[in-house]
């Protein structure tokens, strides 16, 4: 039978101070070695205080070493008698994130100090097993585990993660009976969960706060400014710098920034610049970053570009917010011409880089650069990312690569319901809306879930039938959703109605709104107008100001409309009057174009120049107004030869070569009875090698359409198109009769 050897005291003292040393200088390697040497020589360790040493070192080098150190530790019987060594053993397993062995050394312990519990929380949060972590928490308080100020903090930012609000509450109520509500970073901590949750909440803890440091005016900031009330965050920042002007960081700084950019406050933005460039805060990366994404977002790319500029240090996200600003305000050749100071500058892109350039390919609808930002991606291998390759198919088909889009679609391994959604926008773009039909009733298949964006681009694709059965199925689908209430379909769905005439329908989706807001009026108004409904659309703008909605620019020129289609001349006049003298919106070359439009129709050449000369005065009047009053020479001609001729003249400057400029000129002579003048501007339409778009009708015959176009001697009418239009003629004379 072999004994183990027999070793002197002063020998295994000497081992442990070795042991105690190399712990110490953290040569762990070393400390392992040490201790397989003396196992392996038969020498037993029963001195607690070295196992911790052991097990430190097994934890970085060695998780084999780990687990045989522990089975060692089980056959002495030590857990049970010495906690410490629990603890240590916990922890080995925890860094080695295997939580099912912590809890299970955790479980045989008989007996269980702070530590025992401290560990099992943090570790259980720490792995993001947050749920098991708050239930840990409250099993220890049952136990009568007495917390500390970091376990606590853990917790809370733990309730926090979980969006648990009640939690939230019990944990506050549990704080204030102990003494560590006056601790700082307790109070932070929970200031910081109620201002994620419940911001009035964390208004009512800041004001009763004695004692507010800069963490907690910070945490209030930008606690507002995720609540979207940017306009209470920037409030309390101007009230932190009354009282704690010096101690403003650049956190607090960056949440007023954030502030700024969401409200669009420009001028206090540009103020907080030069706080910024006062208190010295241009070192830090979070506020540069954040100032260049504030000027981009208030439309200044020059300052943002200042901004940046101005930066001693600069990461990726500094090259991105100013490339994305640049693509949002549209320099697009800026945006190119920074991408390539990007590489020169060894920048490598990201997701967010790829992103911003295919925008860019997607306004130039250049193919060959759409192609070689695929190369990229590629390369990057970036092929895997979904918001990545959503945006390239949407690119290849504003690029009218459809082919490419498709191929791109199907290679997808997963899509989610954005890229049915995409290929389905592809389809419409590109004008093959069967297909785009075709691609939604495959994602019905799949059973992935549309949402307002896929129903949209159904709508839009719809736009391209001349019928309305398909935009009825699809009016179907957005109810059956429960899209058909909600502001931004059910306005499409208006919209698309009154495309085809069907004002009544489309009066019914607008009544099924629930949120009317001023884009959906403003859509009835323009679809009154329309549909010769000018009274209807004057009585709507009325309900629309009752409801405490007020007209914006575009609602303005759809009323504008309705009154000049409608022949409403004095109501028109009236009501643009009143919308000068408002100064709510400032009136553009559209409103008067439309102004003109409406003397135009109602006969009022005189006024109608008279306007167009007061505009040339301080504006470049464009074709659109010429236009508009061309069109009125052709039915109110008698005594205003030299107003026609003057029109005629600018609009043929303006476009010359657009067709209906010289089709208009030929109908105004031709009502003078100038069958020569006619003649000739048809014939300079030809000369000067004008493209005409001719005009053509559909009649849908045995679910067949047939196009004629005017002019077009070569379409013979079918038998069954003439019965079809006999029988439609004789049901409309029984309804009148």
């Amino acid at each position: 039978m072999n004994h183990p050897p027999i070793i002197s005291i002063s020998k295994l003292s000497n081992w442990v101070t070795k042991i105690k040393e190399l712990s110490s200088n953290k040569r762990w390697l070393e400390l392992l070695s040490l201790y397989n040497d003396l196992n392996k020589s038969g020498v037993q360790f029963t001195e607690p205080t070295l196992f911790h040493p052991i097990l430190k070192a097994c934890s970085v080098t060695s998780f084999r070493h780990g687990k045989s150190l522990h089975a060692s530790v089980i056959k002495l019987c030590v857990v049970e008698s010495c906690t410490s060594i629990g603890n240590s053993i916990m922890d080995f397993y925890l860094k080695a994130g295997i939580l099912d062995s912590t809890f299970s050394v955790f479980d045989n312990m008989k007996v269980r100090d702070c530590v025992s519990w401290n560990i099992m929380i943090s570790g259980c949060i720490d792995h993001g097993d947050y749920d098991r972590g708050l239930s840990t928490f409250k099993d220890a308080r049952a136990a009568g585990f007495e917390t500390n100020v970091s376990t606590l903090v853990l917790v809370i930012q733990t309730v926090n993660i979980l969006g648990a609000l009640h939690e939230g509450q019990k944990m506050h109520g549990y704080i204030m009976k102990t003494d560590y509500l006056a601790v700082s970073s307790v109070q932070n901590a929970l200031l910081g969960m109620y201002a994620n949750m419940a911001v009035e909440f964390a208004q009512k803890l800041f004001d009763e706060m004695p004692d507010r440091d800069v963490i907690a005016w910070s945490v209030m900031i930008s606690g507002y400014v995720r609540s979207d009330n940017a306009h209470f965050g920037l409030g309390i920042f101007r009230e932190m710098l009354a009282q704690f002007g010096k101690e403003a960081d650049g956190q607090t700084v960056v949440s007023a920034l954030k502030a700024c950019t969401n409200l669009k406050n420009y001028v206090t933005g540009k103020a907080l610049h030069g706080f910024v460039v006062r208190k010295g805060f241009y070192g830090d990366l979070f506020v540069g970053n954040s100032l260049i994404d504030m000027y981009s977002k208030c439309n200044d790319p020059d300052a943002a570009f200042q901004a940046w500029n101005d930066m001693p240090l600069k990461n990726s996200v500094s090259w991105n917010s100013l490339l994305s600003g640049l693509v949002c305000n549209g320099n697009h050749s800026e945006a190119i011409n920074l991408f390539m100071s990007m590489q020169k500058s060894k920048i490598e892109p990201d997701a967010v880089t790829l992103v911003n350039l295919l925008q860019v390919c997607k306004h130039f609808a250049d193919p060959l650069i759409c192609k070689c930002v695929h190369t990229v991606i590629l390369r990057k291998n970036h092929e895997f990312n979904h918001l990545i390759i959503n945006t390239l198919v949407d690119v290849y088909a504003k690029c009218n690569l459809i082919c490419f889009a498709q191929r791109l679609f199907n290679s997808m391994k997963i899509r989610d319901t954005v890229s049915w959604s995409t290929m389905i926008a592809a389809f419409t773009h590109c004008g093959l809306p069967d297909e785009a039909i075709k691609v939604f009733n495959e994602m019905i298949q799949t059973q992935e879930k549309p949402n307002a964006v896929t129903v949209l681009n159904l709508i839009e694709a719809c736009s391209c039938y001349s019928e309305l059965k398909v935009p009825k199925s699809v009016h179907g689908i957005a109810i059956r959703l429960g899209l058909a209430t909600e502001t931004t379909v059910g306005t499409a769905i208006l919209d698309m109605y009154s495309s085809y005439g069907d004002i009544i329908t489309s009066k019914k989706a607008f009544s099924q709104i629930i949120d009317k807001n001023v884009i959906s009026f403003s859509a009835m108004i323009a679809a009154c107008g329309m549909n010769g409904l000018p009274r209807d659309a004057l009585c709507l703008l009325t309900e629309m100001e009752m409801h405490g909605i007020k007209p914006n620019s575009i609602t303005i020129l759809s009323v504008l409309s309705a009154c000049s289609h409608g022949g409403l001349i004095n109501e028109g006049l009236s009501f643009f009057q009143k919308f000068i003298k408002s100064q709510e919106v400032k009136p553009n070359l559209e409103h008067y174009s439309c102004l003109i439009d409406l003397l135009s129709r109602g006969g009022k050449l005189d006024l109608a120049m008279e306007l167009i000369d007061q505009l040339a005065k301080g504006k470049n009047v464009g074709a659109s107004a010429w236009g508009a009053l061309l069109s009125g020479c052709r039915t109110s001609y008698n005594g205003n030869e030299n107003i026609q001729e003057k029109v005629i003249k600018h609009v043929l400057e303006f476009e010359p070569n657009n067709s209906s400029g010289y089709m208009l000129a030929s109908n105004v002579y031709a009502a003078r009875g100038s069958w020569d003048a006619a003649a000739r501007f048809r014939a300079m339409v030809k000369d000067k090698q004008v493209k005409v778009v001719a005009g053509y009708s559909m009649v849908h015959v045995n679910n067949a359409c047939c196009k004629f176009i005017a002019g077009d001697k070569h379409r013979f009418l079918l038998k069954e198109i003439l019965e079809e239009l006999h029988k439609c003629m004789k049901m409309e004379k029984i309804q009148v009769n």
